[in-house]
C-alpha cells in the first residue's frame, strides 16, 4: 500500500529514504520503510478497536474493492489488445529481451506459471479469517463452509478479470510489479481512471490488510489460553472485548518486517506460510480420517503383538475392516509420514527438473501410497454438515500441489522460513510444552480392567 501512495508522488519518498538511510543488505529491503510501518500501526489500532468496528470498515473497503476491479475490467477492457498476449521474441525490443522468457502467451512455460502461482498464493489468506471466526458464527457449520466457497469464486474471478485486462492493456515485460495500476493506466493516457483506480486500489490493500492481520491476534490468543504460548497473550479487553496485548505484538511485529523488507520478500514470506498452514489442514484431514474412534478395554493381559503377515494383510485391507482399528490408524500415519517425504523429493527434483529416472520411480512411490491409503478404512462423518469430498485423494494432491508450489521459492524466502521454524520450536519445546493446559497427567495405575471411552470432539474437515 506505501508503494501505492509513493507511486502518486512520482516515488519521492523511495528516492529520499534511498539516499538518506539505505539499506545495503542483499535479503532486506533498499531502505527502512516508515511509512509502511506507520501504515501496519494505523491497521492494528483499527483492529483494537472491536472486532463490530473493523468489521464494518472491512465492509466498506471490501466493496470499494469490488468496485475499483468493476472499473478496472471495464476501462481495461476498452484498451485492451490481444495480441499483447502473442508477442515473439523477436519482436521484443532488445533492452527487454533478458527479462521476456521465451515470448508467446506463456513466455516461461508451466514452470513460470507454477512460480507466479507460488508469489500469488498470498491472495487466498484471507480464508484464515474465515476459519478463526468460526465462533462468532451464527451457524458455522453452514456459514463456512458456505463462506469459504463463495470467497473462492469471487477472488477467482477477480484476479483473473484483472490480470487479463493489465496484460491485455500492456506488456507483460512493461509491466511496473510494485505498482501495476498507476503504471499502466499511465501508459494507456488515462490519468483520470489511473488516480480513481488507484484510491481504490489502497483501499483494497487496506482490505487485505486487514485480511491478513484479523486472525494472527485470534491465533495468538486461542494458543496463550491453551498455555502453549505466553499466557497475558490471553487477557481479553472488557471495553473492546479483543486480545489486545496479541493484536499489539502482531502488530508490531508486521510493522517491523514491513518497514525491512521489501514487497516482493514479503509476499514470499506470506505465500510460503500460507502453503504451509493448508498443507497441514491437507495432511490433518488425512489423520482425522483414519483415526480410530471407539471404546478401548484395556486388560491386565497384554494383546497379542502383531505379526509382519497381520501387518501386510492391513496394509491393504485384505479382511476388508469397515471401521479404523489401531492397527489401521498407525499404518494411515507412517503412510502419510512417508508419502510426505516423497512427496518433498519428487517436487524438489521437478523443480530442478533433473532425475528424470528417479522422478518415475518416486511417481510409482506415491500412487502406491495413495492405494494403501485408499485401502485404509475411515471414520464416518455422515453427521457432519460439510465434509471433505473424495478423501484421500483431494487432500492427497493438496498436500503434492502445496508442496510444489513452496519449493518454487526462492532459496531466501526458504532461511527466511526455517529461522522463524526454529524460533516457533524453541519457544513450544522449552515454554510450550511444560505450560500446555492440554498436557496429560499420568493415570494412576489400577489392576484389573480399565475402561476408556476416546471421543474425538474435533473438527473433522
Amino acid at each position: 500500500m506505501a508503494l501505492y501512495i509513493d507511486s502518486l508522488c512520482n516515488n519521492s519518498m523511495a528516492r529520499a529514504m534511498t539516499e538518506a538511510a539505505p539499506i545495503n543488505v542483499s535479503f532486506m529491503a533498499d531502505y527502512p520503510d516508515f511509512f509502511a510501518f506507520a501504515l501496519v500501526m494505523l491497521i492494528t489500532v483499527l483492529l483494537g478497536i472491536g472486532v463490530s468496528e473493523s468489521t464494518k470498515l472491512n465492509n466498506v473497503f471490501t466493496a470499494l474493492n469490488l468496485i475499483t476491479v468493476i472499473i478496472v475490467v471495464i476501462a481495461g477492457a476498452v484498451k485492451s489488445d490481444p495480441a499483447n498476449w502473442r508477442i515473439a521474441i523477436e519482436d521484443v525490443p532488445e533492452e527487454y529481451k533478458s527479462q521476456a522468457g521465451a515470448g508467446g502467451f506463456a513466455p516461461w512455460g508451466v514452470a513460470g506459471i507454477m512460480a507466479g502461482a507460488a508469489k500469488c498464493f498470498f491472495g487466498f489468506v484471507g480464508f484464515d479469517c474465515v476459519a478463526t471466526t468460526g465462533e462468532e458464527a451464527k451457524n458455522p457449520k453452514r456459514d463456512i463452509p458456505l463462506s469459504i466457497v463463495l470467497s473462492l469464486v469471487v477472488i477467482f474471478v477477480s484476479y483473473f478479470s484483472i490480470a487479463t485486462v493489465l496484460t491485455m492493456m500492456l506488456p507483460y515485460y512493461l509491466q511496473d510489479a510494485d505498482a501495476p495500476f498507476p503504471h499502466v493506466f499511465t501508459e494507456a493516457n488515462l490519468p483520470v481512471i489511473k488516480w480513481i483506480v488507484t484510491i481504490g486500489a489502497i483501499f483494497a490493500l487496506c482490505t487485505s490488510l486487514l485480511g491478513a492481520m484479523f486472525p494472527l491476534p485470534r491465533v495468538l490468543y486461542a494458543m496463550g489460553s491453551d498455555g502453549v504460548l505466553f499466557r497475558p497473550l490471553a487477557i481479553i479487553n472488557k471495553r473492546t472485548q479483543t486480545p489486545v496485548i496479541a493484536t499489539i505484538l502482531s502488530g508490531l511485529l508486521a510493522a517491523i518486517m514491513a518497514a525491512l523488507f521489501n514487497l516482493n520478500q514479503l509476499i514470499d514470506m506470506m505465500s510460503i506460510g500460507t502453503l504451509l498452514a493448508y498443507t497441514i489442514v491437507a495432511t490433518s484431514v488425512l489423520i482425522l480420517r483414519y483415526e480410530e474412534e471407539t471404546t478401548i478395554q484395556l486388560h491386565a493381559t497384554k494383546p497379542a503383538p502383531e505379526t509382519p503377515f497381520s501387518v501386510f494383510k492391513q496394509l491393504f485391507n485384505l479382511l476388508g475392516l469397515k471401521y479404523p482399528t489401531q492397527l489401521s490408524y498407525t499404518i494411515a500415519k507412517c503412510t502419510i509420514f512417508i508419502f510426505f517425504v516423497v512427496a518433498l523429493v519428487t517436487c524438489s527434483l521437478l523443480r530442478w527438473e533433473r532425475a528424470a529416472g528417479a522422478l518415475g520411480a518416486l511417481g510409482a512411490v506415491l500412487l502406491v501410497l495413495l492405494l494403501v491409503l485408499y485401502r485404509q478404512p475411515r471414520n464416518n462423518v455422515e453427521q457432519l454438515s460439510f465434509t471433505v469430498p473424495l478423501v484421500p485423494l483431494v487432500p492427497y494432491l493438496s498436500v503434492c500441489m502445496n508442496v510444489y508450489l513452496m519449493v518454487q521459492l526462492d532459496y531466501q524466502t526458504w532461511v527466511r522460513f526455517i529461522i522463524w521454524l526454529v524460533i516457533g520450536y524453541m519457544i513450544y519445546f522449552f515454554y510450550g510444552i511444560r505450560n500446555s493446559s492440554l498436557r496429560e497427567k499420568s493415570e494412576p495405575a489400577t489392576n484389573g480392567v480399565i475402561e476408556e471411552k476416546r471421543q474425538v470432539v474435533t473438527t473433522k474437515f
